[in-house]
């Protein structure tokens, strides 16, 4: 039962780790496009959606991986 809740735990917590570095990249890009344009963010309810469609669409394949 150790042995279960070991392997759960280290994939929790490099999900994590991966998921906090991602978020700080994308955070970091945002940043610099409108560094570069002098403006602040000028994110649209239509980008918004289409961020969240790609993530849902990453974290199936993330899901279907666990499956195989």
């Amino acid at each position: 039962m150790d042995i279960n809740q070991n392997w759960q735990k280290k994939v929790i917590i490099i999900g994590g780790l991966i998921g906090l570095v991602s978020g700080l990249f994308a955070a970091y890009l945002l940043i610099q496009r409108n560094t570069e344009k002098l403006s602040g963010p000028d994110i649209t309810p239509g980008d918004g959606v289409k961020v969240g469609l790609g993530l849902l669409g990453v974290l199936k394949l993330i899901a279907d991986m666990g499956e195989k």
